[in-house]
């Protein structure tokens, strides 16, 4: 975005003012990231973060403890052991990987439920499919087109 000098002037005082990036960006019809970067380029003082603001004051750090109430206090502390968290139920076995594809990855059924499988039968080289599937999978653009308009 190419900004011209009424521009900037305006980002300066609506800066001054203490809008925010995105109120400003709404006034000036950019978005609130071009006004993120310019007033970084322009050097402008920065703002607090609106997510760290909060209606009271951050609560002081509390005064350290001496060392001999410290010591005090932990040797009174009972120790309990950490015991092991009981472990989750392995997950269900996977189907084996079919390696090299020799048999067909046709799938029969619906994933999930009782009787679901694949055809098994034997691939085409090259194809995850045996024939019957492979002429099902794999149609020619050309030959769909003719065969529609035939059936028109």
């Amino acid at each position: 975005m190419d900004w011209t000098e009424q521009q900037i002037e305006q980002l300066r005082a609506l800066w001054a003012e203490g809008l925010s990036t995105a109120e400003i960006g709404r006034r000036m019809g950019i978005s609130k990231n071009a006004v993120v970067g310019k007033a970084h380029r322009l050097n402008l003082p920065s703002r607090p973060s609106p997510i760290r603001r909060s209606a009271k004051p951050a609560s002081p750090r509390p005064a350290t403890v001496p060392r001999a109430v410290s010591a005090a206090v932990a040797a009174a502390a009972v120790v309990t052991p950490l015991t092991p968290r009981p472990s989750a139920p392995p997950p269900p076995p996977r189907p084996a990987p079919r390696l090299g594809n020799t048999a067909c990855c046709w799938p029969i059924g619906e994933p999930g439920k009782t009787g679901f499988r694949f055809c098994d039968a034997p691939a085409l080289y090259g194809k995850p499919y045996c024939a019957e599937h492979a002429a099902q999978a794999y149609v020619r653009a050309k030959a769909d087109r003719q065969g529609q308009e035939s059936a028109a």
